[in-house]
């Protein structure tokens, strides 16, 4: 029997058809909206990150940033590269969502896409001035479920609107898959990805160390809410969310400067956390 190298002599790689393998980033922020009056909370939107693609295919189409593993790197390292290339930003968290290889998914050819939700500070995006950018946007996101059965996403950013409908598939293989009927003007299988992307988000919303990666290092109690509730899309009782966060957060000696009002103490997040 011949040994392992001298079957790896004789092995021949090119002998077998292989895919490209790309990343996808589903990059979220959460932009907080001016108060509409003083004694309000501002709102918070939920932001998805859009490039407008140069080339074919899909010429001037939206799509997620993205793009095809370098060698001798990993796909998280892609997925991290490519985000930073885009936002000028390193994420503060990477969600596997999961592989995409449907055959046809891309026109190139046979490509395979290993997707990722990121989570970007609003802090940071200010500090990088991506509203300066005119192929890269961050569009309001909205998505769910309607009566009949099918879910809608709605991507807003100004006059632009994109608005695609998929319905749910039964599946082992993924937490959520989505089959696209109307990918409405969004570039290659991409409405999926961000459906998918989404879903994941949001089970892990439940779990409250995740959503301290959308905030500053120090926050109020009522930002932290606003997160949850703005990924999850649904209202939560004040008193029974503080409860349930008690133990992830410790207060600080910080209040929130120039509130005309009483000013709301900041908390941290628990260095055990």
């Amino acid at each position: 029997m011949e040994c392992e190298k001298e079957f790896l002599l004789n092995y021949n790689i090119d002998d077998y058809e292989r895919p490209s393998v790309t990343t996808d980033v589903a990059a979220f922020m959460i932009s907080t909206e001016e108060k509409t009056n003083e004694r309000k909370a501002p709102d918070n939107k939920l932001r998805l990150l859009l490039i407008k693609r140069g080339g074919h295919p899909f010429k001037d189409k939206w799509a997620l940033p993205g793009g095809f593993l370098q060698k001798g790197e990993t796909v998280e390292e892609c997925a991290v590269r490519e985000i930073h290339e885009e936002t000028n930003v390193i994420p503060t968290a990477l969600i596997s969502v999961g592989t995409f290889s449907k055959p046809g998914r891309d026109p190139r050819g046979w490509i395979i896409s290993n997707a990722y939700a990121s989570i970007i500070t609003e802090e940071s995006v200010k500090q990088i001035g991506m509203d300066d950018a005119s192929d890269a946007q961050w569009f309001i996101i909205n998505f769910g479920k309607k009566d009949d059965d099918l879910y809608y996403l709605t991507l807003e950013y100004d006059d632009i609107l994109l608005k695609a409908v998929l319905a749910r598939e039964k599946t082992k293989f993924r937490r959520a898959e989505f089959r696209i009927i109307d990918n409405g003007d969004i570039a290659f299988d991409h409405a999926a990805v961000i459906a998918e992307s989404l879903t994941v988000l949001r089970q892990e919303a439940k779990n409250y160390d995740m959503i301290f990666n959308f905030l500053p290092e120090k926050f109020t109690l009522t930002a932290l809410q606003k997160v949850q509730e703005t990924i999850m899309d649904m209202p939560l009782l004040s008193g029974n969310f503080r409860r349930m966060v008690s133990s992830y957060v410790e207060e600080t000696d910080e209040y929130v400067k120039g509130e005309r009002y009483r000013p709301a103490k900041l908390y941290k997040r628990k260095n055990n956390i």
